[in-house]
């Protein structure tokens, strides 16, 4: 299905793009041919009007590429050029234009319809010219030199046998030799457009100094060029054109009394033109970022001269054969008298069809040339076959590119848009030229390898939820085996950080693991058994796994697992007693240990040897350029191919600073299902509307990939770790980690990516108290960054290229939306009132503001488990209201006969949009059943919930996955201060404890067998606390840093031990830190991760803060809902004053002679918000489409040992379909497709430290794909 999805994918490409070539170069050569003095459909008066249109044909790119530039001016930083650079480009440009407006508007005119169709393909004489300079100043064996020479000596050839039938036919004729003269000349001239292809690599290749300036001023300035370039080439042509006009004897006044018939016809030609030109170019990029160069780009554009020259030729044909049929016999008749008589000879028609006067229109430009001679049509044959094999051969070294999948636009073309006269020679002339040696591609430079981190976090996971994410990277490691060396794009380490892992248990003498992390090394042991398919070889002889290794660290302790493909996944087991223990601590520990510990410690020793400090400098910005950390969930289900595509877009885009790909949340139950719904609601319009239109604001901590520059930008990581010292902190900081990194990332001016292709899972909260809790945490966290960043708007406008003020104020009415939401559900309610009851609108809003109201009053002094309880039992209540809303929507559109009412024409848009939405993503059509929920749950997602978030908003404790201790578990015993006498006994024990711990540890793998009845002595463990507090990370009281050694039953056992004896089928043998990695560790958690210390004061002072807060930011936020409800309400007591009267129109789109009232702020709301939406489904389209395209490059470039790879797995109550090809289907089985707006060109590198990823982003043989 999915190989059967590429091919018909591809295969619309290339037919639409030879479509649309076709359709282009057809009517621009008709418009060409409408123009000839002796053609009949335009009279001769009227050609001025052709002229024009042709013109418009020239300079309809350049208009383009104006708006786009100075969108792109405003929206990014462009610098100035330097005087001699514009001066340059401008002399290019001018020369250009002038021969492209001779060539099409003074010379073609008047030259037959063969010669029209091939000299356009001679434009390419100079790109040959400069192709062998360029080749040649390379100074090395070149592939392509013999057929830029021969392709060159062609174009000259059918150049020599044009003059030879034109200028021989009549040397007399001093007016056509002027019109072939200024066709040779300006087709010369017109082969400078691509001056810049060529003029690079010269620069490059040459040791002059000021070809290298000038060639990087050109990219810095190129949006200011690109202005001043288009604006001239529109004043060349239109000085061009309104120069040659009167100097024809023509008049531009009839362009003001055209008649109908003729207006359509040159409308409908033109409109052809320039429609077919623009989807062309669009589609010719797409082929190419799908890694269709050859089957969808080449091959079609060269057919499409021959199929043009076909279309126009084969009628002309039939109908000389049609005539001399015709004639019976009755008369000799030739070309020649054919021309004389029919074609010549025959009156203007007013009427009737235009077909068969366009093909005697067409016959007409031949009559000058004998077509009944063999030798007019050698030479005519000979010179339309020389140019267009000289186009072929000058382009051959197209077939051999190297194209990276989803290539940057700016890596594949030079110019930005296209020329609409000549569209298939633009486009494959304008398509990058790089020196083809015999081994490899000079300039294409392969990319580095990559390194990606994945970082895990885990808490309180079930056994079925660490499953998931194990079996993950198992998958990973052998989709990119390390042990194999033919896979260079990228290489991986894994590591999972255990929250809060230790526990006490009575009679050991040291802190024991608790059952979740014994659980984990039990699904590591399950899992590496069953991707090393230990069962199938049982009777063969049962392989052993190999010994992996258990450390202590100051931390608590790691577990090494060296996985069969030889990749890593490291398990950090984390004390609370030892390091600060909650979510956003386990990423800064990560964050300093990958970043800091293991990128930058091997460089820093390199510069304490001496060397040298500059190459030092780029080492470290390629390396940190080119590692990515991975942030997953500690349930987290994903596929390699969904790592893949994330990694696409950071590879190939250097300003990406983290992409994230598609949640979809798993589990049971209604409350899951109303998660899928608003998931995929949110993934598929507002992410990417915010990807199109700007940058994602929040990449999900549970999959997003981050580069590491972007981490160790300044005010980053360092501000990441900073630790929560004002109530606001605790919301912004600890609530929403993943947003607030985001937010940090924008401020620094990095771009935030959706790719919707990148699938991953994850548990949603199936229990209507846990999804209240997680939303009570997101709500007021997702406000505060938001409301930050529009704060900041000024600046991060300025400071980041994607985050322009439009889409900050498009960010602001959403902010808007969310605040007024509860008003906006008890006007909806107030609406089903009314119609239901016949009561007063007034009245009906008073009745719907009283439970919500009260609510928020019983939300004040109830617990916070109790206000959940009563928003279910109110969700169930506005669920059958919400029923009753909808029939009454569809009951008063019946009654009044008419949808054209703001409500009715609101729920039907919108009710499309979903619908077109979710046909969008065809994998995912039943989530749409979901909606149905989702509508009844409204109220309370949208009115309760926000009530609930916003009185609990001081309460920051996590909300999830907590659980309380069980009953009965044994409690410390009440401690007392401890004497110094106590204390050192307490550290004797200690040691000791360890001492012996690591002696068992030995023995053990001496080859004795651990003593079986150790674990009969370790009661069972009792539930850990809620990872979170209302303050706090942690607390260390004083009694717990004085008390007492407890009495030690097993002095032997250790939690290293305890964890050997465990794994019984993986040894797990004790190793140690080096001396340095321990010195790194006790520093950083001096600096950043030591545990809090409890301070009642403070606690009690930052409890006051939170309430203070709370107070003040309900008081604001309910106070504006309360105006908007007051002035609804006094709207609706005056509707007769204050109101919007509109005709009632019927179904039949017919005035009823009625009138409606409309509310002008509820009106007023509803537009806006419904532009919202729209805007959002018009990103959703594009987003699409490029989604579509990097779909079909990465299925057309997976390699192919991969595709064919199957290997099936089975995991106890969970199938595991691990092999390669349905990784793929799993990947883009669900909203499988993204990408955006013309984003390559969101990223060029106009700016000088963009350098760096310029030449990083060169790509040779191995590192891109040959297509």
């Amino acid at each position: 299905m999915i190989k059967l999805l590429k091919i018909i994918c591809l295969f619309i490409v290339a037919l639409i793009v030879f479509g649309l070539a076709l359709c282009s170069k057809t009517s621009f050569l008709l418009l060409i041919t409408l123009s000839n003095e002796g053609t009949k459909i335009i009279p001769a008066e009227q050609k001025p009007v052709v002229l024009l249109c042709i013109g418009c044909s020239l300079i309809a790119s350049s208009v383009l590429l104006i708006i786009k530039s100075i969108w792109k001016a405003c929206y990014k930083t462009s610098k100035l050029p330097r005087k001699r650079t514009v001066a340059l480009v401008l002399f290019f440009e001018f020369v250009a234009a002038v021969g492209a407006a001779i060539l099409t508007i003074v010379a073609m005119p008047h030259l037959d319809i063969v010669t029209n169709v091939t000299i356009l393909n001679g434009v390419a004489v100079l790109s040959t010219l400069l192709q062998v300079i360029t080749q040649c100043t390379a100074k090395e064996r070149n592939r392509f030199l013999i057929p830029s020479i021969t392709a060159f000596i062609l174009i000259l050839t059918g150049y020599v046998l044009f003059l030879t039938l034109y200028i021989m036919k009549d040397p007399t004729d001093i007016k056509m030799i002027t019109w072939v003269g200024l066709a040779v000349g300006g087709s010369i001239l017109v082969s400078f457009n691509w001056w810049e292809n060529y003029f690079r690599l010269i620069g490059e290749n040459s040791s002059s100094v000021f070809l290298k300036d000038l060639s990087r001023d050109m990219r810095r300035g190129q949006n200011i060029l690109h202005i001043c370039s288009s604006l001239l080439r529109i004043a060349v042509t239109a000085c061009v054109l309104g120069a040659y006009v009167p100097l024809s004897n023509m008049d531009w006044e009839v362009v003001k009394s055209i008649p109908s018939r003729e207006t359509r016809i040159v409308a409908i030609t033109i409109g052809v033109q320039l429609i077919s030109s623009a989807l062309c170019h669009w589609f010719a990029v797409a082929a190419c970022k799908m890694h269709a160069l050859r089957r969808c780009f080449i091959l079609p554009l060269y057919l499409a001269s021959l199929a043009v020259m076909a279309l126009l030729i084969i009628p002309v044909i039939v109908y000389y054969q049609d005539y001399r049929i015709s004639l019976n016999g009755t008369e000799s008749i030739n070309f020649t008298s054919y021309c004389n008589v029919v074609v010549d000879g025959r009156n203007q028609s007013v009427s009737g069809s235009v077909f068969p006067e366009l093909v005697l229109d067409v016959t007409h430009t031949l009559c000058f040339l004998d077509m009944s001679k063999i030798t007019d049509i050698g030479i005519l044959t000979g010179s339309a076959v020389a140019w267009w094999l000289g186009l072929v051969l000058a382009t051959l070294h197209l077939w051999y590119l190297n194209v990276y999948r989803i290539q940057r636009t700016q890596d594949l073309f030079v110019r930005r848009l296209y020329e609409g006269a000549f569209i298939e020679q633009s486009l494959l002339l304008n398509t990058r030229f790089d020196i083809q040696t015999k081994n490899r591609t000079k300039n294409f430079r392969q990319f580095e390898t990559s390194m990606v981190y994945l970082c895990a976090t885990m808490w309180h996971e079930t056994y079925d939820e660490m499953m998931n994410i194990i079996i993950s990277i198992f998958r990973l490691d052998r989709y990119r085996p390390k042990t194999e060396s033919k896979f260079q794009d990228f290489t991986f380490e894994a590591h999972i950080y255990f929250d809060d892992a230790f526990e006490d248990v009575a009679g050991t003498q040291e802190r024991q693991l608790n059952k979740y992390a014994k659980n984990l090394v039990e699904i590591i042991t399950e899992v590496y058994d069953i991707f090393t398919n230990i069962d199938e070889k049982f009777f063969r002889g049962r392989q052993q796994i190999p010994a992996q290794k258990v450390i202590r660290t100051p931390y608590g302790g790691r577990v090494v697992v060296t996985m069969p493909h030889g990749n890593t996944i490291m398990i950090h087991f984390k004390d609370k007693e030892l390091i600060r223990h909650k979510k956003r601590w386990s990423q800064v520990m990560y964050l300093y240990y990958l970043l800091g510990w293991k990128l930058m410690t091997k460089y820093y020793a390199r510069w304490q040897r001496k060397e040298d400090e500059k190459e030092l400098r780029a080492e470290v910005q390629r390396e940190k350029h080119n590692t990515y950390l991975l942030a997953l969930d500690g349930d987290t289900d994903f596929q390699p191919a969904a790592v893949m595509l994330l990694i696409d877009r950071l590879k190939l885009y250097p300003r990406v600073g983290a992409a994230c790909g598609r949640i979809h949340p798993t589990g049971s139950g209604p409350a899951v299902w109303f998660q899928k719904f608003e998931y995929a609601v949110s993934h598929w319009l507002q992410k990417t509307a915010e990807h199109v239109f700007g940058s994602v604001l929040c990449s999900p901590g549970c999959f997003s990939l981050f580069r590491a520059e972007a981490l160790m930008d300044d005010n980053v990581m360092k501000r990441y770790s900073t630790k929560s010292m004002e109530a606001s902190h605790y919301i912004q900081y600890d609530q929403g980690e993943d947003r607030w990194l985001c937010t940090l990332l924008l401020k620094q001016g990095w771009r935030v990516e959706y790719n919707a292709a990148s699938d991953a899972y994850t548990n949603a909260p199936e229990e209507f108290k846990e999804l209240y809790n997680q939303r009570r945490r997101w709500g007021p966290s997702t406000m505060a960054n938001i409301v930050d960043l529009l704060g900041s708007t000024s600046i991060i406008s300025k400071r980041n290229p994607s985050m322009s003020k439009p889409f900050m104020f498009y960010q602001l009415f959403a902010l808007i939306s969310a605040i007024l939401a509860p008003a906006t559900i008890c006007l909806l309610v107030a609406g089903s009132l009314t119609f239901i009851f016949r009561i007063h609108a007034a009245g009906a809003l008073v009745m719907a503001v009283i439970p919500p109201s009260i609510y928020l009053i019983l939300c004040f002094k109830l617990k916070a488990d109790t206000q959940i309880n009563l928003a279910a039992i109110l969700s169930i209540m506005y669920a059958f209201l919400m029923l009753v809303v909808t029939m009454t929507i569809i009951g008063s559109m019946v009654k009044d006969q008419t949808i054209l009412t703001p409500s009715s024409m609101f729920v039907i848009v919108m009710a499309m949009i979903y619908v077109i939405t979710a046909l969008m993503h065809p994998q995912e059509l039943p989530i749409v059943f979901y909606g149905f929920l989702y509508i009844l749950c409204i109220p309370s997602a949208y009115l309760l919930l926000i009530i609930y978030s916003m009185v609990n908003m001081n309460n920051v404790s996590w909300g999830t996955r907590e659980t309380k201790p069980a009953a009965g578990a044994a409690t410390a015993a009440v401690s007392t201060p401890q004497t110094t006498a106590q204390k050192a006994k307490n550290i004797f024990y200690r040691a000791f404890s360890c001492s012996k711990c690591k002696k068992s540890s030995g023995e053990r793998f001496q080859g004795q067998q651990p003593n079986a009845s150790q674990e009969n002595m370790i009661p069972e463990p009792a539930q850990a606390e809620p990872q979170n507090t209302i303050v706090e990370d942690v607390r260390i009281t004083e009694e717990e840093q004085g008390q007492v050694a407890p009495v030690f039953d097993s002095p032997a056992q250790c939690w290293v031990t305890q964890l050997q004896e465990l794994s019984t089928d993986m040894q797990l043998q004790e190793d140690s830190l080096d001396q340095e990695e321990q010195e790194f560790w006790q520093e950083l958690q001096e600096k950043y991760l030591k545990p809090l210390p409890d301070d009642k004061e403070r606690q009690k002072k930052i409890a006051n803060d939170l309430r203070e807060m709370r107070n003040k930011i309900n008081f604001a936020f309910f106070i504006l809902n309360a105006l908007w409800l007051v002035a609804t309400f006094t709207l609706q007591i005056f509707e007769a004053v204050f109101s919007i009267t509109l005709p009632k129109v019927g179904l039949d789109l017919e005035y009823t002679g009625e009138e409606i009232q409309i509310d002008p702020i509820g009106f007023m709301f509803i537009l806006g918000f419904a532009t919202s939406v729209v805007i959002q489904f018009f990103g959703m389209l594009y987003h699409r489409i490029y989604t579509l395209i990097h779909y079909v490059a990465f299925m057309d470039t997976v390699p192919q040992e991969q595709k064919s790879e199957k290997q099936d797995l089975y995991v106890p109550g969970k199938k595991a379909d691990s092999d390669t090809s349905s990784t793929l289907n799993s990947t883009f089985s669900s909203s499988s497709m993204s990408l955006s707006q013309d984003e390559e060109e969101d990223f060029e590198l106009e700016d000088s430290d963009d350098e760096f990823a310029s030449r990083l982003y060169n790509i040779s043989p191995d590192g891109g794909t040959m297509v």
